[in-house]
């Protein structure tokens, strides 16, 4: 796989898991409700997608030895990998109630991006389980915090 093209899909890959998490858990505790659950995923899965593929785009852009079809390569594997994660965040809404579907969102994400951490572990040589174990820990610390601001959010607004 080109350098480019790896590149998009690993942000894509990560971004599309740890976005739609944090945004889940923080509706969830703050609204119980699965229409704004549902509707946050999909923004998400839009405008977030089209702006961190942009941000990946300039990024490539200001590398000088980057060609313009590396450069759209990232953009494109950045955007389709992330709304693509994103949606895929919808199918447990579709077979649980909000509750479960949130629990089975949090562990299917972090089964997927623990996947994406060994891959990367492998490929870099690297010890699997440290960087593994670094890599989750910053998802977990993305679900708890988005999961109490949510409830912050529901105490003062609510």
């Amino acid at each position: 796989m080109k350098s480019s093209t790896k590149t998009g899909y690993s942000f894509g890959f990560a971004s599309g898991i740890i976005t739609p998490l944090g945004l889940m858990v923080g509706l969830y505790s703050g609204t119980h409700s699965e229409l704004a659950v549902i509707g946050g995923i999909l923004t998400i899965a839009v405008a977030d997608s089209l702006s961190d593929a942009l941000g990946i785009h300039f990024s490539k852009e200001s590398e000088k030895k980057t060609s313009h079809k590396q450069v759209w390569e990232a953009t494109f594997a950045t955007f389709f990998s992330k709304m693509f994660f994103a949606l895929a965040f919808l199918i447990p809404l579709l077979f649980f109630n909000l509750k479960t579907a949130v629990i089975v969102s949090v562990i299917w994400g972090f089964v997927i991006l623990s996947i994406l951490c060994l891959n990367i572990a492998r490929l870099r040589k690297e010890k699997s389980f440290v960087f593994l174990v670094q890599h989750l820990f910053i998802a977990v610390i993305v679900v708890v915090i988005t999961y109490y601001l949510g409830v912050l959010i529901n105490l003062i607004f609510a």
